[in-house]
């Protein structure tokens, strides 16, 4: 049975807390929750006591450890026992997640100088300030090297926790307690955090707003930009800096995923033969979509389909039904 290890600070939020012990206890491991200061409480950001039967000891025989969060200010360091039992942890094998902020402790450690890693958006800057050593990415959900694994803000946690179990257990394993959260069972670790870049409100009068809902409006119209620039009364260079300051990207690239998050909708929603979802996406052929498809999320559009299309009265995937390994691309955090 895997031995999974979750490490709890004061005042961190109840939810990124609770995310590795609900996900690795669906699995079935044997979770332990450890307090930061080896005792038997924290309370948590909520203001909730939360009871921590385990021990330090028992971080340094796990074989995951997970610090889900940490407290704010980042800049106030661990205490130094808790990050000793984290690095025995891992030189005996184990893997060492950090989720959100969590990155702050598994980078005090010194097990993420010369890594790659991400956390929540809003403090990747102080991370890159206080462990100059570490390769800080804004454009991952989650990043993996070696047996060191970190995650942006709170939702991406459940992301890193699934990828693991499907990197030790396999895809079904991961697939099956994805089911049981009802969320995706694979979102792809590269891609941008799209939290930093909501999409303004149409109401606020933003050209940026009003040129994205015109977008939205026909995803089949082929749009030029210059002819958009003008459109929301701007010079291309000033409407190209504007654009990716909301989005996070280039007007091209939006456009062509917010295709493919429409074809994923008809696709598990719908009836329609592939080559008429193609056309109303603005794709020209089942081919084309296709290629843009597997390019982007790893699986075809019929086995996308076979795996996540819910029939008009039937019901969904069920636990233990054998699905195709099917790697769904995730529908950005956006505010329409």
């Amino acid at each position: 049975m895997t031995r999974a290890a979750v490490v709890l600070f004061d005042g961190t939020p109840l939810f990124e807390d609770s995310v590795p012990i609900r996900v690795f206890g669906a699995l079935r491991a044997e979770v332990t929750v450890v307090a930061h200061h080896n005792g038997t409480a924290i309370t948590t950001a909520d203001g909730l006591t939360v009871s921590t039967p385990g021990a330090h000891a028992d971080i340094e025989t796990a074989d995951i450890v997970i610090v889900p969060a940490y407290g704010i200010p980042v800049e106030a360091p661990p205490r130094p026992d808790v990050l000793d039992a984290i690095r025995t942890a891992h030189t005996t094998g184990a893997e060492i997640v950090g989720l959100c902020l969590g990155a702050f402790v598994i980078a005090a450690t010194g097990l993420l100088d010369g890594r790659a890693a991400t956390t929540h958006w809003n403090q990747a800057a102080a991370l890159s300030r206080l462990h100059p050593a570490v390769d800080v990415r804004l454009d991952e959900l989650y990043v993996q090297e070696d047996r060191v694994l970190t995650s942006a803000g709170s939702a991406a946690g459940l992301d890193a926790c699934l990828h693991l179990i499907r990197r030790l257990h396999g895809a079904e394993a991961a697939a099956h307690i994805a089911r049981q959260l009802v969320v995706a069972p694979h979102r792809d670790g590269g891609q941008a955090q799209y939290v930093e870049h909501p999409l303004p409100r149409p109401a606020t009068g933003d050209p940026i707003a009003e040129t994205l809902t015109h977008l939205l409006a026909d995803l089949t119209a082929q749009h030029n930009v210059d002819d958009l620039a003008r459109r929301a009364r701007m010079s291309r260079r000033s409407f190209d800096r504007h654009f990716r300051a909301t989005t996070g990207t280039t007007p091209a690239q939006w456009i062509r995923h917010q295709r493919l998050l429409a074809a994923q909708r008809l696709l598990e929603e719908t009836e329609l033969p592939i080559e008429a979802v193609a056309r109303r996406c603005g794709h020209p052929t089942a081919a084309a979509l296709r290629g843009h498809f597997t390019e982007a999320f790893g699986v075809t559009p019929g086995v996308y389909r076979r795996t996540f299309h819910v029939p008009v009265g039937g019901e969904p995937p069920l636990p233990g039904r054998r699905t195709p390994r099917a790697t769904p691309h995730p529908r950005p955090i956006l505010d329409p």
